[in-house]
C-alpha cells in the first residue's frame, strides 16, 4: 500500500498513528508529497481534489479523506479502535477534531498562500473562534470519552491538539482548559505519538 503524506499535516499524523497502534507501520510506503491549495505536485490522479491523506491499497482503488482511511486501515488490520459499543461518540468526537484540525489549518493558509492585501485578520478570527469553542466543548463536555480504551477519535484529538502546538503556539491554547491539557501531556508521550511528530 502506498499513503501520500506530508509530516506537518495532522490528517495524514492521524493515520500514521493509528498504523502506529495498530503495529503495522511498515505495511504502508510513504509517498511524501503536499496537499496544499496551490501545490502542484498533490496527487490528482489518485484523488480528483489532491487533498491528502491519500492511501492506495493494494487491493483496489484510492481512498482519500483521514476518516475513510483510518476506518479502512483499523478494519483491514483488525486494531478496534472504532468500537461499535462506542461507536457514534467516536465518530462525532472524529469529527470535532477534524473541524478543528481544518479551522487551524485555513489560519496557516490565509498567511501563507494569500498575499498581504488578500488577508482578512476577521476570517482568521473567526477560523480561531471554531477552534476555541471545539476546545471548550473537549474539555468541558468530552473528557470522559478520554477515559475509555484507546479509539480513533482520542488519536484525532491529540494530533489536533499537536498542531495546534505545531502551527498556533502562541495562542496558548491550554489556557483555561486544565482537563484537556493534562490528557495531552499523558496522550503525547505514546510512542506512536513521539514517532510520528511534525517537522517543517
Amino acid at each position: 500500500m502506498k499513503l501520500y503524506d506530508s509530516t506537518p499535516s495532522p490528517f495524514c499524523r492521524k493515520v500514521r498513528v493509528l498504523l502506529h497502534e495498530a503495529g503495522q507501520s511498515d505495511a504502508v510506503e510513504l509517498v511524501p508529497t503536499t496537499g496544499n491549495p496551490v501545490a502542484d505536485e498533490a496527487p490528482f490522479t489518485e484523488n480528483p481534489l489532491g487533498k491528502i491523506p491519500c492511501l492506495v491499497p493494494d487491493d483496489g482503488g484510492p481512498l482519500f479523506d483521514s476518516r475513510v482511511i483510518c476506518r479502512y486501515l483499523d478494519t483491514r488490520f483488525g486494531a478496534g479502535l472504532y468500537p461499535e459499543d462506542r461507536i457514534w461518540e467516536v465518530l462525532t468526537l472524529e469529527a470535532l477534531a477534524d473541524g478543528l484540525m481544518d479551522a487551524a489549518i485555513l489560519m496557516v493558509y490565509e498567511s501563507r498562500w494569500r498575499s498581504e492585501q488578500e488577508r482578512s485578520a476577521a476570517w482568521v478570527d473567526g477560523q480561531w473562534f471554531k477552534v476555541t469553542r471545539a476546545l471548550d466543548a473537549l474539555n468541558d463536555g468530552w473528557m470522559p470519552q478520554f477515559g475509555a480504551p484507546l479509539d480513533a477519535s482520542q488519536i484525532a484529538v491529540g494530533c489536533a491538539l499537536g498542531y495546534l502546538d505545531f502551527r498556533h503556539d502562541a495562542r496558548t491554547w491550554r489556557t483555561g482548559r486544565e482537563a484537556l491539557a493534562g490528557w495531552y501531556e499523558s496522550f503525547s508521550n505514546r510512542a506512536s505519538m513521539q514517532a510520528t511528530r511534525p517537522e517543517t
